[in-house]
């Protein structure tokens, strides 16, 4: 375990709201049990199981095609691979039609996924839901401003909080969603002004994805940050080159095969992982 590994795993009072002089802490998305630890091992003290992985593991081009399963069976494995920190997963697309299919898609995500707490798309209308969710002690995190789930409908990914009508509906939206017993928020591709207009109405903390830096947390796609998604957001740009060490590792391999250097057979010390 590195020096910036958790010992223990984090909780919600961890992620408290923060005062302007306390730093914000960060987060990324996890898919898989071996990137989870990495990220783990470097520090990282929350983890989103997000829906995003339909664009970035599974190549569909929006977030509306992952299945239930699918989901809680990848949190089971981001869990496995980082025990000390806080995973957040993703409740996705047409999961729950009903405030009793919320309860049900949440509650597996906590027994058989071991998440610390489900993030949904939220609106108004959905403010009970938050409510069953808080009674039957699933930790919940609304998530506001753009949707990605809802791309379809809204005919794109659109930035919110543009207006100051906008701005008070969200800050609304999330005093409700606080009110009904949400431990967190979460806030995606909206202005600043909003994430200062929703902070100002509520007490528990507010991630921000693309709304500026005034949020308790910062969250983006690990990919986005690697540099190996074909289409950069402008508030996720890389931070490393992943493609350059990628392709140079899949040419070395191309060329040690051709030549017949690469071919060597099991060793007594070998761990047995299969391909």
């Amino acid at each position: 375990m590195s020096t910036a590994e958790q010992s223990t795993r984090p909780s919600l009072r961890t992620f408290r709201r923060r005062n302007p002089e306390e730093a914000p802490f960060a987060c990324l998305t996890a898919y898989d049990a071996l990137t989870a630890g990495h990220l783990a091992q470097a520090g990282i003290p929350l983890l989103l199981v997000g829906d995003s992985l339909a664009q970035v593991a599974l190549g569909y081009p929006d977030t509306t095609h992952v299945p239930l399963d699918i989901m809680v069976a990848l949190t089971a494995a981001v869990r496995r691979g980082a025990p000390n920190v806080f995973v957040m997963a993703d409740l996705p697309f047409l999961a729950a039609l009903t405030e009793e299919d919320a309860l049900r898609a949440a509650a597996r995500f906590v027994t058989e996924g071991g998440a610390d707490a489900v993030k949904i798309e939220m609106d108004d209308s959905r403010t009970g839901w938050v409510q069953s969710l808080a009674d039957a002690g699933i930790a919940t995190v609304p998530h506001l401003g753009c949707r990605p789930q809802h791309v379809k409908k809204d005919g794109g990914y659109l930035v919110a909080g543009k207006t100051e009508v906008d701005r008070q509906q969200l800050a609304s939206t999330a005093k409700n969603m606080e009110a009904a017993g949400a431990v967190m928020l979460l806030l995606e591709a909206a202005t600043p002004e909003a994430a200062k207009a929703i902070r100002a109405v509520t007490s528990i903390p507010l991630i921000g994805c693309g709304a500026g830096p005034d949020c308790d947390g910062q969250i983006v796609v690990t990919a986005d940050l690697l540099g190996l998604t074909p289409r950069q957001p402008s508030f996720a740009p890389p931070i490393v080159d992943g493609r350059g060490p990628l392709h140079a590792m899949a040419q070395t391999w191309i060329s040690q095969v051709s030549s017949r250097e690469a071919g060597g057979a099991y060793q007594a010390t070998d761990t047995g992982k299969s391909t």
